[in-house]
């Protein structure tokens, strides 16, 4: 059913008739506010964001500057998906410059995948309801706020895509076929799930308004043909890719290392990632109105759903259910299905499309309070975050171009006091400032053992001997390890760096330095020596020349164990 029900202003007298609804001015101000916040917070605490923009300033000519061509070189045969913005960096990067183009991205992360939704929106149901501004609310995510850059510009992109196929689908066959192939490329090169993404549209949009298909033999026949046809243009160019590529994630061989959301608790929190960002229940709090919006509209039976798009968030929820929180050597997969069921669901349906003018301008403020609301909350941690920023420069000034920085952190004791929100987020309190110290590549010349070269994801790597000492990815592991033998132990496996780190390093670059280390409060190992402390950042010169001697054990380090 397109509808639900009769809605009931339709006995409304004309003094009540019904009010034209337009969307159009609050979208514009929450795109301007968008590029205002990535204007003014040049790093704002969104966790790769930091990582990216080292990568973004290497491919755009920084890697010609010395020391780079000693220490970086990029292989295009490294991958075949995931490099939408390194391309871009390539190709567009020299041009208009790293840090204009880094800011860009980052603000087309934010707009798209919404824009992408309320275009779709309006192609399916006309018009330019309130319930779009609603939409917008999901350009905050934890995909967004964990610095999904490709990730997100590719839900955007699938849903721009599939507001394109909605129109050529009167076309001829071939014609739809060969627009497939072409938007599956695009996404096939921009980030494989966004792919799938749009695949899970386009099969939602074939099934069509109405379940009434289901009881014809006929109807079913044609379905299956045209999902069939669907889905074969869109599963051509990632197979071909697949056939030629030598290098897929986690190409080290180190098997599928499943990592499962087991058990109700973890499933529901992942779930929760469609809207959660620095505090899950501000964002609770702010999303819980256009919840009560829909359930509202389903009593009052104002309400209409489209029965294809229905399914295929379902199909995304159960997904988000089931997959693997990390597989193939990459991170939080489970993430990436809640926000891509959410966009479909509030694209799928349209509630209080039938409303007086009173009861619109009621709708209209309380959307318009729980987008702006969410929006000021981001804008609030994102001005918080840029004192952390500002201290991980003036420590990065003290690094001379060539050095050799050894990230660290302080690993807090909680992760819930209000005056330091922006610097976690979603609700296992992943920290948001891992990366900042990948800003030593461009602000300082200087090499960072975590910066982003993984086989089968970057077309950057590390040439050796430096890359004896260096991780495709890395976490910002805590200064205990530098005092606790145990903990040196586990982290060695992953962290490799860390061995002989006294000979391979130059200096020591500690972020979260403000707040004491639950392991270790703030004690170093001798024969570092503090080159400057500007709150939240420390850095440590390496005395190289001091021999190895027996650590002085904390406390702490039992905890570790």
């Amino acid at each position: 059913m397109d509808r639900i029900a009769a809605p009931a202003v339709a006995a409304a007298g004309p003094e009540e008739s019904i009010a034209r609804q337009d969307s159009t001015v609050a979208i514009v101000a929450f795109v301007g506010l968008a590029a205002a916040l990535v204007l003014l917070f040049p790093f704002p605490p969104v966790l790769d964001y930091a990582n990216h923009y080292a990568r973004i300033w290497l491919l755009s000519g920084g890697i010609g500057e010395q020391p780079f061509p000693e220490i970086y070189a990029v292989d295009w045969s490294r991958t075949f998906t995931n490099v939408g913005i390194d391309l871009l960096a390539t190709w567009v990067g020299p041009l208009v410059g790293a840090d204009r183009l880094a800011r860009a991205l980052l603000f087309l992360a934010i707009v798209l995948p919404p824009l992408g939704a309320i275009g779709l929106h309006r192609a399916l149901f006309g018009g330019r309801h309130y319930w779009q501004i609603a939409i917008l609310s999901l350009g905050w995510c934890a995909t967004m706020i964990g610095g999904f850059i490709n990730f997100q510009i590719g839900l955007g992109m699938a849903l721009f895509f599939a507001c394109a196929d909605l129109r050529l689908q009167r076309r001829s066959p071939a014609v739809v076929f060969a627009w497939r192939l072409v938007a599956a490329l695009l996404l096939t090169v921009m980030h494989i799930f966004s792919l799938g993404f749009y695949m899970a549209i386009v099969c939602g949009l074939e099934f069509s308004w109405r379940f009434d298909i289901l009881r014809s033999k006929a109807g079913l026949v044609r379905l299956a043909g045209r999902l069939a046809l669907a889905t074969g243009a869109c599963v051509l160019p990632p197979v071909a890719f697949y056939l030629r590529t030598p290098a897929l994630p986690n190409a080290d061989g180190n098997g599928l290392t499943l990592s499962w959301n087991d058990g109700v608790a973890l499933i529901a929190i992942n779930l929760l990632s469609a809207i959660t960002t620095y505090i899950p229940l501000v964002d609770v709090v702010l999303v819980l109105p256009l919840i009560l919006i829909c359930t509202r509209a389903v009593r009052a039976g104002d309400i209409r759903v489209h029965a294809g798009l229905a399914v295929a968030a379902c199909g995304l929820l159960f997904l988000s259910c089931v997959s693997p929180r990390h597989m193939l050597g990459t991170g939080w997969i489970s993430w990436r299905f809640p926000i891509m069921a959410a966009l479909v669901g509030m694209a799928m349906v349209c509630p209080f499309a039938n409303l007086t003018r009173r009861q619109a301008l009621l709708l209209a403020l309380v959307v318009n309070l729980a987008v702006f609301g969410r929006t000021g909350w981001i804008g609030w941690n994102w001005w918080l975050a840029q004192k952390d920023v500002a201290a991980i420069e003036t420590a990065l000034k003290k690094v001379p171009p060539g050095a050799a920085v050894l990230p660290l952190g302080h690993e807090p004791e909680t992760m819930d006091d209000l005056a330091h929100s922006s610097r976690h987020f979603f609700v296992w309190g992943e920290d948001t400032f891992r990366h900042l110290p990948t800003l030593a590549v461009p602000f300082s010349h200087a090499f960072v053992p975590t910066t982003f070269t993984a086989k089968g994801k970057q077309p950057l790597s590390v040439l050796p001997p430096w890359s004896e000492i260096a991780v495709p990815e890395g976490n910002l592991v805590s200064i205990g390890v530098l005092s606790c033998p145990a903990m040196m132990d586990e982290y060695k496996g992953f962290t490799p760096y860390l061995s002989d780190w006294r000979r391979r390093f130059d200096f020591v670059l500690v972020a979260n330095a403000d707040i004491p280390d639950r392991y270790v409060g703030t004690l170093m190992p001798a024969g570092l020596t503090l080159v400057e402390d500007a709150g939240f950042a420390k850095l440590y010169a390496i005395d190289k020349r001091m021999p190895a001697e027996p650590l002085l054990i904390s406390a702490g380090c039992a905890r570790a164990s």
